[in-house]
């Protein structure tokens, strides 16, 4: 009797290592895949973080050129080079209200031209020049605009087509106009307005569409 239910314990204790063997299958076979998972995910870091140094550092190639291209205008205070952008003041360049050319912005627009030009030839690239005004209102134009949009954008074109004249490939350069948007400084006092009331020409990527 005593030998029976030692039988019957055993056959009822024995289908337990089998079970126990296909449980740890089933979690190495997780642990591979979570182990190649984990590496998977590594290499996909990996070369996102190459593309991202890679993208930084192409840029900041493009702004060291460019400041070299530039190192004259730059030099005697005439322009600003700020993350890419060139920078002029209104007053350097027109009148109050006016987008009439004024005779010292006309020099330094052709002055600008010729290092644009060679940056370009090298850069699959645009230049869009934006006109930005202060925040006041227009009460008397020379030329009767009607208000800030409408100034900025005369502006930006007056320029455009200086910087064209002077050599810059009319296909690679665009002007937009942007009003009393995106100041620089706070309108409150003269020298923040004059700040505001300004030209900007930056260089852009292509934006290439497929077939």
């Amino acid at each position: 009797m005593v030998a029976f239910e030692a039988d019957d314990e055993t056959s009822m204790s024995a289908p337990v290592w089998p079970a126990f063997g296909d449980l740890m299958a089933c979690l190495f076979g997780l642990f591979v895949l979570f182990f190649v998972w984990m590496i998977a995910f590594q290499v996909d870091l990996t070369r996102d973080l190459d593309l991202e140094r890679a993208q930084h550092a192409a840029e900041a190639a493009r702004r060291q050129e460019l400041e070299r291209a530039l190192a004259g205008p730059l030099a005697d205070g005439r322009i600003t080079l700020v993350d890419g952008r060139i920078g002029i003041r209104g007053s350097v360049l027109f009148g109050l209200n006016s987008a009439d050319l004024a005779p010292e912005g006309a020099g330094l627009l052709t002055a600008l031209a010729g290092p644009l030009r060679v940056y370009l030839a090298s850069h699959d690239e645009l230049i869009m020049v934006s006109g930005f005004t202060d925040d006041r209102p227009i009460t008397s134009s020379p030329q009767g605009y009607k208000d800030n949009w409408e100034l900025s954008v005369q502006r930006a074109l007056t320029v455009t087509r200086a910087l064209v004249a002077a050599g810059v490939p009319e296909e690679a350069i665009f002007a937009a106009g942007f009003g009393a948007s995106n100041p620089v400084a706070a309108n409150d006092t003269a020298d923040d307005r004059a700040k505001n009331r300004r030209v900007e020409i930056s260089p852009i990527a292509r934006n290439r569409r497929g077939p």
